[in-house]
């Protein structure tokens, strides 16, 4: 069996690393002329750190990452609403790990390059065309000096992002991704610690949010802090905003003003922003749920399936779980079509509760919850809010996430058991 892997993020990455382990070649075609350590900070969740170190690479996130040991919701005066110990703080046998997007891809491509050779990790081959003939799927994949050339596997790999083209084959006239009116600004600030110096903090509520945590143990070991942080604003006209020009370095004027006010002491959320040396802008954008990923000898994985906003920390942890359970299902069933079908049978569904529940935000309505109840604040939480209803909101949505402690902790392995010999 040899698949083709279209896209080389952390999704298309994590496919190959399982797959490998599972005994099934492959290679990795990437659009981008070279693969480098972009973007800014993410988490990486229980379920998908014991993904990793299955995979033997739990000693390359921790000596990058930050182990995460609590979150903490606050409304946007500062009061705290929620606290919760988080990894193995939380009792997981694996911790929940901040780190930076580029660091986390960087680590997977050096062992895909070590486990599968460097000529099977490619850049700079965009997919332009597959077609699939009897077991066959051959793909015609372009350069940036306009060659082309045609790879042939016995399965494709979608991994290839929102703006997947191979998920337009199957779904040509689904349109843009949907922008639901909110604006991400991201950066990163070096600092002081705050809190435990392991903290995750969300604060605001739906229309006005700040979220932080360190991402970079470097840092830590000299007494500071690297802050990934994002600060998010709905926008109630639609047609306002320039929505033509995504992913590109912000303006602090545009956002800066709103969170002036926003000092509570234990974090000083405008001198955060304040001190990162760029900022970028995006759109929370999302797309609804499809009914198949997988056709024949070809499937969707990560955010070429189930694109969904970036609450409660899962975009890139589900991608990872789905690497993992296509590499089971390949490893373990009859055929290639039956696998890519139980795949689908698996994740897809499972995704969808995930992209609609981000939908009606998540783990963060609690939040929402305190802001509607109070928004000038409180002098009395309980009052406002019962613990059971806070505790309620986050274990439901790890539940529906799959990273309920107890049955993550319990579970079997999902590595591929590989014959043995002598």
């Amino acid at each position: 069996m040899h698949a083709l892997i279209i896209g080389g993020g952390i999704g298309g990455l994590t496919a190959a690393l399982s797959l490998q382990a599972a005994g099934i070649s492959c290679r990795v075609f990437e659009a981008a002329t070279q693969i480098a350590p972009l973007g800014v900070g993410i988490n990486v969740l229980p379920h998908a750190v014991r993904e990793l170190t299955e995979l033997g690479l739990a000693d390359r996130l921790a000596a990058t990452a930050i182990p995460t040991a609590e979150l903490v919701y606050a409304n946007r005066h500062g009061q705290q609403i929620w606290q919760e110990p988080r990894g193995k703080a939380a009792g997981y046998h694996w911790p929940q790990f901040s780190i930076h997007r580029g660091a986390l891809q960087m680590a997977l491509l050096e062992a895909a390059k070590e486990r599968l050779g460097p000529a099977n990790v490619v850049s700079d081959h965009r997919l332009t065309h597959f077609e699939q003939v009897g077991d066959k799927v051959t793909a015609t994949l372009t350069r940036a000096d306009g060659t082309s050339i045609d790879a042939q596997g016995d399965l494709l790999i979608a991994c290839d992002g929102i703006h997947s083209t191979v998920r337009r084959r199957f779904y040509p006239d689904e349109g843009d991704p949907i922008w639901n009116g909110n604006v991400l600004w991201r950066g990163t600030t070096l600092a002081k610690p705050y809190l435990t110096g392991r903290s995750m903090v969300m604060a605001g509520h739906q229309a006005q949010k700040f979220v932080c945590y360190p991402i970079s143990r470097q840092a830590e070991e000299h007494g500071e802090a690297l802050i990934n942080w994002i600060a998010e604003i709905r926008y109630t006209d639609l047609t306002s905003w320039r929505r033509e020009d995504w992913n590109r370095r912000a303006n602090l004027a545009d956002f800066l003003p709103a969170f002036e006010d926003w000092d509570f002491g234990w974090l000083k959320v405008p001198d955060i922003i304040r001190g990162a040396k760029e900022v970028f802008e995006y759109p929370m954008v999302d797309r609804d749920p499809v009914n198949a990923w997988s056709f024949g000898r070809v499937t969707l994985l990560g955010d070429a399936a189930h694109p969904m906003y970036p609450i409660g920390s899962n975009g890139a942890s589900q991608a990872i779980l789905d690497a993992r359970r296509l590499a089971w299902y390949l490893g373990t069933e009859d055929s290639i079509e039956t696998a890519l079908q139980a795949y689908d049978s698996e994740r897809r569904p499972a995704t969808a509760k995930i992209v609609l529940a981000n939908r009606q935000n998540g783990p963060e309505q609690a939040m929402e919850m305190v802001h509607e109840r109070a928004p000038d604040g409180f002098d009395d939480l309980h009052a406002i809010v019962s613990p059971k209803e806070l505790a309620e909101t986050a274990d439901h949505y790890k539940s529906l996430a799959g990273f309920d402690k107890d049955t993550l902790n319990n579970r079997p392995s999902w590595s591929v058991p590989q014959p043995t010999t002598g």
